[in-house]
């Protein structure tokens, strides 16, 4: 998380860092189906192992349909509950429990104030851009938006940071701050030069973002 120049660009996760965390809009499919997300989590897993990709990791990079995942995963559960689960709702009741985390969003806003090249980098579902982009002011913060399901990658695969690279025309690795709320994106970051903090909480986050952008 070290870096000894100055940050020209800050990349943000979406989910779980500019919104409340994910795990209470999963709670609330929980809640709603009757569906435990452990057996979400094993039925998927399942789907990988027979088919050789996890069926989560497929819908995220677009290559197939929310609808076609969520009547496998149907299939997958049922022999399971004891019954077909409806799962049609289940962006809808996921995003009603969702809420913008306007802590973070104004450390962005200050952070594009501050001449920073500015971009959104998202591991998300193609036909839920409606729904997340109306949660916050994105084209107004953020120079551009790169979404795993338009660009047929996903967090932590190299070739999705490079990109964002790419489209920063020019900001070298060191110069960029990345945020994001899962480990393992942030190793991916720095094994490709970028600085990164690993979102937990607001007051750790926006410390450590603070000070490497040098407003501690």
């Amino acid at each position: 998380m070290s870096g000894s120049g100055r940050i020209e660009a800050v990349i943000s996760d979406f989910g779980g860092v500019l919104t409340t965390p994910l795990l209470a809009s999963f709670a609330a499919v929980q809640d709603r189906t009757g569906i435990p997300m452990e057996s979400l989590g094993t039925a998927m897993s399942r789907i990988a192992e027979r088919e050789g990709e996890h069926p989560l990791f497929e819908l995220e990079r677009g290559h197939i349909a929310e609808t076609d995942f969520l009547a496998i995963l149907a299939t997958e559960l049922e022999a399971e509950l004891g019954h077909r689960p409806e799962l049609h709702r289940f962006s809808e009741i996921y995003f009603e429990a969702l809420h913008p985390n306007e802590p973070m969003i104004e450390v962005m806003r200050r952070s594009r104030a501050d001449g920073r090249r500015m971009a959104l980098l998202t591991n998300n579902v193609r036909e839920w851009e409606p729904r997340w982009r109306t949660m916050l002011p994105v084209d107004d913060i953020f120079e551009f938006v790169v979404d795993s399901a338009f660009v047929g990658m996903r967090k932590p695969e190299p070739g999705i940071y490079e990109l964002t690279l790419e489209r920063l025309e020019g900001v070298a690795p060191e110069a960029c701050l990345f945020v994001d709320d899962v480990d393992v994106n942030c190793d991916a970051a720095r094994e490709l030069g970028l600085n990164a903090v690993h979102f937990r909480s607001n007051e750790q986050a926006i410390g450590e973002i603070e000070a490497l952008l040098g407003e501690s």
